[in-house]
């Protein structure tokens, strides 16, 4: 039988904590055996969650027979993980186990130093200091999960089910994940990635980006103009050389793609929030025809207006 040890520790999700407690719990063979045994273990028998405490069955000593470790997400990635935790885990993947991680369960991977030279994932609001403090990760905010083979992250909350039905799809096929997925009430996969789930609002610029603020401003307001390098240059009043070389530097972006990607977060409040056709869409966010629109939506958001439409609409009109 495969033993899957998930840490807890003080701080930790909660949520992160029962998805896969629950998930391979219920996983089912076709001949009706259950294939995993699930372990809650932690350096102390007391853990508090923050809303409760729980008490943990077993200790640090039976990640060391485990097959895989999950790490739940931590409540503030900013306090340092307990020494014994980042010795479990550096052993853990020293000896070949599978280590995965749910969230921000991924600083806790990057911490113990098993995500260098890797690519990783997790919630997109963490996901800007996560690549700050740990350079040597490359950090991608926009899926849903990464397999690099024993290493595996995901992004927040939902994303874990995700990785955890990918993960029993490797180990027993599709038939028993998409047992597993109609038990969840989830599909076995989701379209897209985990830009479909950013907020709104545009990027904004770091600590010295204060210059650029009046034209990022002008930009949003007129996402809709059909506005040249030499137009925004202009209204910043600096060469396009310049104007180019202060937006990367404080948005990480080139004007005319910062542009592109307001007129997206604009298609995506106006997908949601009202009945008009993506043709209309298209036009009404300063895009040249609705293809251009599909194009650059599907890029940015890692999946089509339409099915962004489907998933996102709110169920009750505007205004009701």
């Amino acid at each position: 039988m495969h033993t899957i040890a998930i840490l807890a520790f003080d701080g930790v999700v909660p949520s992160d904590l029962a998805l896969p407690c629950d998930l391979f719990a219920r996983v089912r063979l076709r001949d009706g055996r259950a294939p995993y045994d699930v372990r809650v273990c932690a350096a102390t028998k007391d853990v508090r969650t923050g809303a409760f405490d729980l008490r943990a069955r077993w200790g640090l000593r039976a990640v060391n027979t485990a097959d895989t470790i999950f790490v739940p997400g931590v409540a503030d990635p900013r306090h340092a993980t307990p020494p014994a935790i980042l010795r479990t885990l550096q052993r853990a993947a020293r000896r070949g186990a599978r280590v995965a991680s749910i969230c921000s369960g991924a600083f806790i991977l990057a911490e113990a130093g098993l995500l260098d030279g890797l690519r990783a994932t997790t919630h997109w609001l963490g996901a800007p200091e996560l690549a700050r403090r740990y350079p040597k990760i490359a950090v991608d905010p926009n899926v849903l999960f990464v397999d690099n083979g024993r290493i595996l992250t995901s992004a927040g909350a939902a994303a874990g089910l995700d990785l955890c039905l990918h993960m029993v799809r490797c180990d027993h096929g599709s038939a028993v994940a998409a047992d597993a997925a109609r038990m969840a009430v989830m599909p076995l996969e989701r379209t897209g990635g985990q830009a479909q789930f950013i907020a709104h609002e545009p990027p904004t610029p770091d600590a010295h980006g204060a210059s650029l603020e009046p034209v990022l401003r002008w930009l949003e307001r007129n996402d809709d103009a059909s506005l040249t390098l030499e137009d925004i240059s202009r209204r910043a009043r600096m060469s396009v050389r310049t104007l180019c070389r202060r937006f990367r530097e404080q948005t990480g972006t080139t004007p005319l793609q910062y542009l592109l990607r307001a007129r997206v977060r604009r298609g995506q409040c106006l997908l949601e929030t009202t009945d008009e056709s993506i043709e209309r869409i298209a036009y009404d966010v300063g895009f040249g025809s609705p293809t251009t629109f599909r194009t650059a939506f599907q890029r940015i958001v890692s999946t089509s207006p339409k099915a962004y439409r489907n998933a996102f609409r709110a169920l009750t009109p505007p205004g009701r």
